[in-house]
């Protein structure tokens, strides 16, 4: 969108016009005048529909008839106005490639009709030349506030007048054609990167499609996590989003989260699935499950494996440096582990197993918040507890005993 154009200073009082141009302008046009240099040759081989118009703008009948003249000469397509109104109707009609105004003109001067062509998307990069009296440093200044381009003196040569035409001309051609060309550009770009995008929600659908199979895979082994691995996505999500973090963090680790137990593949059955108590030996077989775990999601250069990856080495690790595989402390804990951390314990608490009775979450909410600064992140079990109310809401509906 083209910038408005600003006022100016005054004239200074009342100014009044010649009555003709002709003996400004030069007088009748002449041979030279008229004749197409080679210079024009890139406007005579258009075609008639795509040659340049120019809007010419005063309200002398002799002296707009000549400048269309000499500027059909050029083979430049003309339209011309006898007054500002006049002007700005043709040029919202008929879209004109550069205008000719003449400074002063009844009801709207050239003054004005400029800062109306600026201040209309439709038009305003036309290229505007004032056509004023020679040294007249007070029309220049106010044409040039009002967005005019450059300039003629009167009396007004041939000459000049096409030599200025035909720059502007070319320059404007130029833009529109790198504008054109930015426009061809940004569509390639679009159209690419919409591509892109598509193959990446591909990449990404087959990345969570790889994650909830090798998440099932855990659930054979263990059939009361399948429900909890629904349940522990949610929950990690709703604490990473209280915590502040930004959404597509929060639904990475939501879509990490399955993977948090798969190192539990790696454990015989006769550990994994003892009704009672582990005794210390399978206690120290049951903690590989971090590491291997881990081993199992490393190497990928997903965001969503390379989470997972995460949670599976550290949702046992504990804030005050207890826990394992690898007794790490506060902040050395990665965030998303912290989060795993609390919200695994949560559910396992509300889940009845062979080896314990469950407990209603609101007893386990209440279990896990005094754990705060000990088992778990300060922040993390704040953020637990700001979201207490709806994830005890959606432990309800996922089918806990809350009585």
């Amino acid at each position: 969108m083209c910038p408005s154009s600003g006022g100016g200073s005054g004239l200074g009082g009342p100014r009044t016009k010649p009555r003709s141009w002709e003996h400004q302008i030069g007088g009748t046009p002449t041979s030279r005048s008229l004749q197409r240099s080679r210079n024009d040759m890139w406007l005579v081989r258009r075609t008639d529909s795509d040659r340049p118009i120019v809007l010419i703008a005063d309200d002398d009948a002799a002296s707009r008839r000549l400048i269309e003249l000499w500027l059909e000469g050029m083979g430049v397509r003309t339209l011309a106005a006898a007054d500002g109104v006049g002007a700005l109707a043709l040029a919202r009609a008929g879209l004109p490639d550069l205008a000719l105004l003449d400074v002063m003109m009844p009801g709207l001067d050239g003054f004005e009709v400029a800062r109306e062509l600026k201040r209309d998307p439709a038009v305003c990069g036309t290229p505007i030349v004032m056509i004023t009296s020679l040294g007249d440093v007070d029309d220049r200044v106010r044409a040039l506030d009002a967005g005019a381009d450059d300039f003629l003196s009167k009396p007004v040569d041939p000459a000049e007048l096409q030599s200025r035409v035909r720059s502007l001309l070319k320059t404007k051609a130029l833009g529109d054609r790198l504008r054109e060309h930015e426009r061809e550009l940004e569509a390639a770009v679009e159209a690419k990167t919409a591509d892109l995008q598509a193959a990446l929600d591909r990449a990404e659908m087959a990345t969570l499609d790889t994650i909830q199979r090798l998440s099932r895979a855990a659930e054979y082994r263990d059939e009361a996590t399948g429900a909890h691995i629904t349940r522990v996505s949610h929950y990690a999500y709703v604490i990473a989003r209280g915590l502040g973090e930004p959404d597509a963090w929060c639904r990475t680790v939501m879509h990490a989260m399955p993977m948090h137990d798969v190192g539990k593949i790696g454990i015989p059955d006769r550990i994994l699935l003892k009704p009672g108590k582990l005794d210390a030996d399978e206690s120290a077989v049951m903690r590989t499950h971090a590491r291997i775990g881990a081993s199992i999601l490393s190497g990928s250069s997903s965001d969503v494996l390379q989470t997972a990856e995460i949670i599976a080495l550290t949702h046992h690790e504990r804030w005050d440096g207890t826990g394992y595989p690898a007794a790490l402390a506060g902040e050395e804990i990665p965030l998303a582990g912290r989060i795993a951390a609390i919200v695994d314990v949560f559910d396992a608490v509300c889940s009845k197993r062979p080896y314990k009775s469950a407990v209603p979450p609101a007893d386990a909410a209440r279990i896990v918040e005094s754990e705060r600064g000990a088992h778990f992140d300060p922040d993390v079990a704040d953020a637990f507890v700001l979201a207490r109310d709806e994830l005890l809401s959606f432990a309800a509906c996922a089918g806990y005993d809350s009585a």
